[in-house]
């Protein structure tokens, strides 16, 4: 089976500190992390190649140093990686991301599944896995937090997350899934395998080697981008009531009043 797994590198948010002035992350000193529901992306990869066989590829799209993201991958068991850096695809939006990875994608091959994590903690949106399958014409299904084979592999029952509980859905291949954090443990990698990662050979693809039109990459081909960021301050006030408990009553009454609570 050929899966290709769709990673993202963003910052830790145990270490990120945020500029108020500027409104924007401060990204020296922070470390880079794997997304995490990526990470259960990829566990889901590995474990359905090491049942049936088969080949897992990872791709990002970033700078030069989201390489180290698609390390960690190889030393998790990946079989190969591609790194998608090109200033041409500074600040994407996700119709542009995924544009890129679709002619990524094809470059490679088609697969027989395209795995992604449920949503990045960067940006949120959720929508490059769908995104994906849309430019595709593929079967998508998100939250996927269960996944059981069936037909040797052509076939899988998903149980998928839902806000009342879950659905279980059948799909034929090829197909899309978004992996949540509870469809399984992310393995560790061995020490052997983190020194085999650390010298394989990661090609660097830009806009030229995808042959993709520079008018959908990038800012070019992003109708939609960030006008104005800023962190969001938390001011609280706390009043001390006196008085007997009547008073204090009659007293909070007042201040509801005031503040449009009551």
């Amino acid at each position: 089976m050929e899966i290709v797994v769709c990673i993202k590198q963003v910052p830790d948010t145990a270490t990120v500190r945020f500029d108020r002035e500027k409104g924007t992350i401060i990204r020296e000193g922070v470390q880079s992390i794997i997304n995490p529901s990526d990470l259960h992306a990829l566990e889901a990869g590995l474990s359905l190649r090491d049942e049936l066989g088969g080949k897992v590829t990872v791709i990002t799209m970033g700078p030069p140093q989201a390489e180290s993201a698609l390390r960690d991958a190889l030393s998790l068991g990946a079989d190969e990686a591609i790194l998608l850096s090109d200033r041409a695809f500074a600040a994407a939006d996700t119709l542009a991301t995924t544009y890129t990875l679709l002619k990524a994608i094809q470059k490679i091959g088609l697969p027989d599944l395209i795995l992604c994590g449920t949503h990045a903690i960067d940006g949120d949106t959720a929508q490059v896995g769908p995104g994906l399958a849309a430019r595709l014409g593929w079967p998508s299904i998100t939250q996927v937090a269960g996944l059981e084979i069936l037909d040797t592999g052509t076939r899988f029952l998903v149980k998928r997350l839902i806000e009342q509980g879950y659905e279980m859905v059948e799909v034929e291949l090829p197909a899309l899934l978004t992996c949540h954090k509870s469809l399984n443990r992310p393995r560790v990698p061995s020490l052997k395998a983190k020194m085999r990662a650390r010298k394989a050979d990661i090609p660097v693809w830009g806009h030229e080697d995808l042959g993709a039109d520079s008018g959908k990459i990038g800012i070019k081909g992003s109708p939609t981008w960030v006008d104005s960021t800023f962190v969001p301050a938390f001011e609280a006030k706390r009043e001390m009531l006196e008085g007997s408990p009547d008073e204090q009553v009659d007293a909070l009454i007042v201040r509801l009043k005031e503040s449009g609570l009551l």
